[in-house]
């Protein structure tokens, strides 16, 4: 029988250069428990080195947690991966890795990018810039995504920056993205009226947090038979009564 699973896809931990250092991965898995979120994506800029840590944790306080990643287009175009294994999180990663800008991160320009285990404690600092753009472009992207078998996503559409339609000025219907992700400053009725002609792809919403208190302030209600992967990918093609709003 069909149940409602609250979920946050777009979380970011303090390896994103953005994001506060108090986004460790224990830090975000108790705060959604407190909130009663069932599924999160851990979401950091070109990296998913602390998805695994973060899908442990959650799974002992029964929840959810896909691997993830935000990766950045060669057009400044912003893009959630979301994979069912870690595996294919760390393959991406892996070709990320290789279109990167070259260069190190500036922490004091771009801010820390930390590595944690379970008990918050440094294992290690990311030294590649991350915050950059790849040479990889939108559709590339989401090209690769799919051959790992994993959901593509335009993130935050509604943003100028990084927003698809903020930096090319429409969305392509020749990129096959699997949802479309409105940002927390765009309610579902106005989203409505300015991004109607995009209705063909399934829309949720996220809360793009930096900080803990972010967490959870925009989410999507799932309705499906379990918190997997495959339910997810069912739901967002409307498989058999699954569905999703916001």
């Amino acid at each position: 029988m069909p149940v409602e699973f609250i979920a946050d896809l777009h979380l970011h931990t303090c390896l994103s250069p953005c994001a506060e250092l108090s986004m460790t991965p224990k830090g975000i898995v108790e705060k959604a428990s407190s909130l009663g979120i069932n599924i999160l994506a851990v979401c950091d800029h070109n990296s998913a080195e602390n998805v695994a840590v973060t899908r442990d944790l959650a799974r002992k306080k029964g929840i959810f947690a896909v691997a993830g990643m935000e990766i950045c287009s060669a057009e400044e175009v912003h893009l959630l991966s979301l994979f069912d294994t870690i595996e294919e999180a760390f393959k991406m990663q892996e070709i990320v890795y290789e279109h990167l800008q070259p260069g190190a991160n500036d922490e004091n320009a771009f801010g820390m990018q930390v590595v944690v285990n379970a008990g918050d404690e440094v294992l290690d600092f990311n030294k590649r810039l991350l915050i950059g753009a790849t040479s990889l472009s939108v559709d590339r992207i989401v090209e690769l995504i799919h051959s790992l078998n994993g959901i593509a996503v335009a993130s935050h559409i509604d943003r100028e920056a990084f927003g698809i339609i903020g930096q090319l000025g429409f969305i392509s219907p020749e990129i096959p993205f699997d949802a479309l992700e409105i940002s927390g400053r765009t309610s579902f009725d106005q989203a409505l009226l300015q991004y109607e002609a995009y209705r063909q792809t399934p829309w949720i919403t996220s809360s793009d947090a930096h900080l803990l208190e972010e967490i959870g302030r925009r989410t999507t209600r799932f309705v499906m038979n379990h918190a997997t992967f495959e339910e997810l990918s069912l739901a967002l093609r409307g498989i058999d009564g699954r569905r999703l709003y916001f």
